[in-house]
């Protein structure tokens, strides 16, 4: 089932009755698949009772030292901002949001990331999302705790869930069609990786000042969201790079 390809990420959550209360709310959403990054705690009781009948949820819930490790085979990754940034990055509404999570689960495991309840995810964390989402809640008291900002968002998955079951019903033929195949988060950094060690080769990035030219290509390419093999023709025009670097050298 595709809700199953879904995952909820909760980064470094630092009260675990918001730990048991997300758990609740993603079951009341036939979402199963929770992973926890560097909690503060340990899953304990407290957690237990606000899970109420979703202990299941939270006693399968995966824990992982960093954000990276918990998305690395994910081919869609969207996080939440509940403020502007000093780079923008692609946007979505939360009904956009449940929808690309539906759309991308076809192809694999997809993730919806929320940050600490006191300062949200980091720069950086963000920049490993392909799209960031914000609740456009009441400008005049925006206050919305963890489990409430995951409540919201699952119930736009559910409902993306449930209109791409009566379109199937209607039309299942036609499916086929879109079935784009794209890279992991794993996938994408290791692009990254090779990309920036090229930009440095060529000289293109100064390694003294480097800038944001990197964060900028970043937002480029998640913007652009590659397909695999279009990651593979990337990939083989930065080695091809590489090889005429050295064969210059040599």
């Amino acid at each position: 089932m595709l809700l199953n390809e879904v995952r909820v990420v909760l980064v470094n959550t630092s009260h675990n009755g918001n730990v048991g209360s997300a758990a609740r709310a993603m079951k009341t959403m036939g979402l199963s698949k929770l992973y926890l990054v560097d909690p503060v705690n340990e899953i304990d009781s407290h957690a237990s009772a606000l899970a109420a009948g979703a202990t299941d949820v939270l006693g399968n819930a995966i824990v992982v030292d960093s954000l990276a490790e918990a998305i690395a085979d994910c081919s869609l990754v969207i996080g939440t901002s509940a403020r502007s940034r000093t780079l923008s990055w692609p946007m979505v509404e939360p009904r956009e949001c449940g929808e690309k999570m539906i759309a991308g689960a076809k192809s694999g495991p997809v993730a919806l990331v929320f940050g600490r309840e006191n300062s949200g995810l980091s720069n950086e964390e963000l920049q490993l999302c392909n799209y960031h989402v914000c609740i456009p809640a009441n400008p005049e008291y925006s206050s919305l705790n963890l489990a409430m900002a995951v409540q919201t968002l699952c119930y736009e998955v559910r409902m993306a869930f449930l209109a791409e079951q009566e379109r199937s019903d209607e039309a299942s033929e036609s499916s086929s069609e879109d079935e784009s195949i794209y890279p992991s988060s794993k996938q994408m950094e290791l692009f990254y990786d090779h990309l920036e060690d090229t930009l440095n080769e060529t000289g293109f990035i100064v390694k003294q000042h480097p800038g944001i030219v990197m964060t900028k290509l970043r937002r480029l390419f998640n913007r652009a969201r590659p397909e695999e093999v279009e990651l593979n023709i990337l990939r083989g025009i930065l080695s091809s790079i590489g090889k005429t670097i050295k064969n210059t050298k040599d």
